[in-house]
């Protein structure tokens, strides 16, 4: 029984071959502009990664939950990106089109899972991109001191930076991807220059006594802690997840997010030059280099000062000002502001890219697949603009690092096991990048996942499965009937 004639009588596991995805690229009004190089793509990756991740997870994980063990969290995390990179870094130099995970589980699971990555990642960017312009928001208070970034509308609160922040990125985005690039790669230069001073003169505050305990005690809590606890301490009855080896697990699941970033670098595969070359370099390049800078800035930090001065809201600047060294935490704040700005102009992007592939296979409006005459998706890039700017601006989105985390580790796991099924069905694909020891890899990627994955919070994985309801309601209601594919009558194997 061959896939094509089992799809007809399942339409939802019809998948869209890879040559057809490929063909639909050269849509006269749905085409992007291909102009993004390895340097761009690389850029774009440590753009989004380094950023929130680096200038408040890090002292606040340290802090709250792992102590100076924060930096074997942030390798573990690490690892399960650096597996999950190789098959991307595949994936994107086989698939070379917009869409990222949503485009390669199309090609090898069908419509179904194609959709619901693709809503899982609407999700994942659109809120991502909303809470850290108000993080953005944040650091703009710190650093204009005497302005408010919020002002009181009768009983409503309207968060005037993030929306202005917002409006820019977007303006630039519509410009034009290559102009985003350019941008990014000063801001960039930058940040990470900060980053490298909070290295080189915290290193000089490291007092090794402050190493000790490496993992702390764990820390008595309520061992009924609900939806709170992590899905491991509630299947193992543990019931808290501070310090100790649950909190250093814990931890990990936590500090994923400031990974997040690299995958989107794949959502650019369709405006990237020479695809097959560029797209696994900029993935590997981008992950490489955040990695480095990761573990030396937890192992700086955590050496500064004792773990327990960074509980609470604490940030990368809070050790330098413990040790009252009020001009660097200046030029942190700073360099946070900046950081935060590329974040939120590639998560924008990432959304706008995952959108525009959606809808011009039908499973979205086919008004959002159109191109500008400089071959950007600015109607896409208008939607998301005002959803997010509808979020920033007046609900009081707390912290989400755990929503954005569950759903990233999803695609990754499908993406995995994508790699498996599509070097099956297709031996025969070109591939600018082959991922080693396949299954071998692959498999432990979707492990890894899956255990960052449990590791994160009750509440987190209720969240995630209402969303993924909503998304097959959306599915049903609409986007099977007015699928392309389906309606072209191909019910294609990849």
């Amino acid at each position: 029984m061959n896939t094509e004639s089992s799809g007809r009588r399942n339409p939802l596991l019809r998948t869209k071959s890879i040559e057809q995805s490929i063909l639909d690229t050269d849509e006269p009004d749905a085409k992007l502009k291909r102009e993004l190089t390895a340097w761009d793509l690389t850029v774009f990756g440590v753009a989004v990664v380094i950023g929130a991740g680096i200038f408040t997870l890090t002292a606040r994980t340290a802090g709250n939950v792992a102590g100076p063990s924060v930096s074997v969290a942030f390798v573990l995390a690490a690892v399960a990106c650096g597996l999950a990179a190789l098959c991307y870094a595949e994936f994107a130099s086989s698939v070379p089109v917009a869409g990222s995970a949503y485009t390669f589980a199309y090609a090898t699971f069908g419509e179904l899972i194609a959709w619901i990555i693709g809503w899982d990642l609407i999700l994942e960017f659109t809120l991502a991109a909303a809470v850290v312009a108000k993080g953005w928001s944040l650091y703009l208070g710190e650093v204009l001191t005497g302005i408010s970034p919020v002002v009181h509308l009768g009983g409503i609160e309207f968060d005037w930076a993030a929306v202005l922040v917002l409006i820019a990125v977007g303006f630039l985005l519509a410009t034009g991807t290559k102009l985003s690039s350019r941008v990014s790669a000063v801001i960039v230069a930058i940040k990470i220059s900060v980053v490298l001073l909070v290295i080189v003169l915290g290193a000089t505050y490291i007092d090794t006594d402050n190493y000790t305990p490496f993992v702390p005690d764990s820390q008595p809590g309520d061992v009924d802690q609900g939806l709170h606890q992590t899905l491991l301490s509630w299947i193992t009855g543990a019931g808290t997840s501070t310090f100790g080896w649950y909190g250093l697990l814990a931890a990990a699941g936590l500090v994923f997010f400031a990974f997040i970033g690299f995958d989107i670098v794949a959502t650019t595969a369709e405006e990237a030059k020479d695809p097959q070359r560029t797209l696994p370099r900029g993935i590997l390049g981008s992950l490489a280099i955040v990695t480095v800078l990761y573990v030396a800035v937890t192992l700086v930090l955590t050496g500064m000062v004792p773990y327990t001065e960074l509980s609470g809201q604490s940030t990368l600047a809070t050790a330098f000002e413990i040790h009252g060294v009020t001009w660097a935490k200046n030029v942190i704040s700073v360099g946070a502001l900046a950081g935060l700005t590329t974040v939120v102009t590639v998560l924008y992007l990432g959304q706008t890219r995952v959108l525009f592939a959606m809808a011009r296979d039908g499973l979205m409006p086919r008004v959002f697949a159109q191109t500008s005459r400089r071959g950007t998706p600015v109607r896409s890039t208008v939607l998301v603009g005002i959803v997010s700017v509808l979020l920033a601006g007046f609900l009081p989105i707390g912290t989400l690092e755990e929503m954005v985390n569950i759903g990233t580790l999803a695609a990754f796991v499908v993406v995995s096991i994508g790699v498996i099924v599509l070097r099956r069905t297709r031996p025969d694909l070109p591939r600018g990048f082959r991922v080693p020891f396949v299954p071998v890899v692959p498999i432990l990627s979707v492990l890894a996942c899956l255990w960052l994955m449990i590791n994160l919070s009750v509440e987190t994985w209720l969240r995630f499965l209402a969303w993924l309801m909503i998304g097959l309601a959306v599915y049903f209601a609409y986007s099977r009937s007015h699928s392309v594919l389906g309606r072209r009558g191909g019910l294609h194997s990849s």
